[in-house]
């Protein structure tokens, strides 16, 4: 059993109120918060009192109360500053800006070699992509609250260090103190597993919802939990390694280093593989661009070409499969499956996904569970790092270090 302190269920309490600010897409009153939160209304006026001095909540005009006084309403306030979200992609690096709001201000994308990006490489292009969207949009540098970094593989959180990436030769790099002699910002470091997992909880559609598993498929594939409302890291941070489980005894080589990991099956290459062996003559596997190649075999798939088609639904028999491990050991409330490749292969994945997992799990758990699409309207993992950066700036301003600075915010590196 988990025991949470006073602080942390203030800080839950605190999350939870703002969550259902931004869930609501529109103004909402205290009495509506208190209703979706299950919240006190004297919790509620507590809490949106602090949130309303600090300047992250404002007031939007009032609404009539049917006799009484009439009701503030409250939204987000977007010029209270700016968070940036950063993915570091097995091939790509992806910057966005962000106004408190959530709403885009500034992207930023370059490709990346996994097989040759030394850590300096990526600290070079996180860089620049700071600088970039910071220039194209003309905003203030002191107005950023807060930089969140996804770096694919195992990551120590507390010191920011990577310490097992796909990019072969990275192994215990200091990537946050590398980082933070380029940035003056708080910083904050994680992998796309919980970064795609928080945005789910603040933004999508692990709101409201207390168990969740969000499925992470692109060139790796993983998955990030949240139990009883709260991501879930395990002892290590080292949760949600699911691609790296068995799923084909003696099957095919993953980049692990191991035999029939669900990674060579449902990933990208693995998708592709899958076509090559389907269809020899095809060109798709040969493109460089993962991207692009999976996106014509979506394309073939709508066609109705036969090897696509064959494709797709071994793919979808695959992931469906590993996943009824998933809900039969976990039993989700909503199942989440995100990120470039779910995206592009869109609802005849999720289909044949859901089909297959319906034979393979148990009925119980598995009625009970919504398999969707990630419907976010923007990255997911750049929206989840821009989150742990505004949640490191909502545990600054409990502490009172956020009320400093002309910004709102003192570099404290948390």
């Amino acid at each position: 059993m988990i025991r949470r302190t006073v602080r942390d269920i203030r800080r839950r309490n605190r999350s939870d109120v703002l969550q259902c600010t931004y869930a609501a897409g529109r103004p909402v009153n205290r009495q509506q918060i208190a209703a979706a939160t299950g919240l006190s209304t004297a919790t509620v006026a507590t809490l949106t009192g602090e949130l309303l001095a600090a300047g992250v909540l404002h007031e939007v005009g009032q609404e009539d109360s049917r006799g009484g006084r009439p009701r503030a309403r409250l939204s987000v306030n977007g010029a209270r500053g700016l968070l940036i979200g950063t993915d570091v992609s097995e091939d790509f690096v992806h910057t966005a800006l962000f106004d408190l709001a959530m709403q885009v201000r500034g992207t930023f994308e370059r490709p990346l070699d996994p097989g040759g990006s030394s850590p300096l490489d990526v600290v070079d292009l996180v860089a620049l992509g700071v600088d970039e969207v910071l220039r194209d949009s003309g905003a203030d540098r002191e107005r950023v609250l807060g930089i969140g970094v996804s770096v694919p593989g195992l990551v120590e959180k507390e010191h920011g260090v990577s310490l097992l990436s796909v990019y072969g030769h990275w192994e215990n790099v200091p990537l946050k103190a590398l980082l933070a002699e380029r940035l003056g910002f708080p910083l904050y470091l994680d992998n796309p597993l919980k970064a795609s997992t928080v945005a789910e909880l603040w933004f999508g559609a692990g709101r409201g919802v207390d168990n969740l598993v969000v499925v992470t498929l692109r060139t790796g594939v993983g998955v990030g939990m949240a139990l009883d409302g709260a991501l879930y890291r395990g002892v290590t941070n080292c949760a949600g390694e699911w691609g790296h489980t068995s799923l084909v005894r003696k099957g095919r080589g993953c980049r692990c280093g191991r035999l029939g990991c669900v990674e060579a099956y449902v990933s990208a290459p693995g998708i592709l593989q899958t076509l090559r062996e389907a269809d020899p003559h095809s060109p798709l596997p040969a493109l460089e661009d993962q991207r692009a190649a999976i996106e014509g075999l979506a394309e073939a798939v709508r066609r109705g070409e036969p090897a696509a088609v064959r494709t797709l639904e071994e793919t979808g028999d695959h992931l469906g499969a590993a996943l009824s491990t998933l809900i039969n050991t976990l039993n989700p409330r909503v199942l989440v499956l995100g990120d470039w490749t779910a995206e592009r292969l869109g609802e005849p994945l999720l289909e044949a996904t859901r089909a297959a997992a319906a034979r393979y799990a148990l009925a119980q758990p598995f009625n009970a569970v919504s398999m969707q699409l990630c419907r976010l309207p923007h990255n997911p993992v750049s929206m989840g790092a821009a989150a742990f950066a505004l949640e490191g700036f909502l545990a600054d301003l409990a502490s009172g270090a956020g009320r400093a600075g002309r910004g709102g915010v003192r570099p404290v590196r948390g």
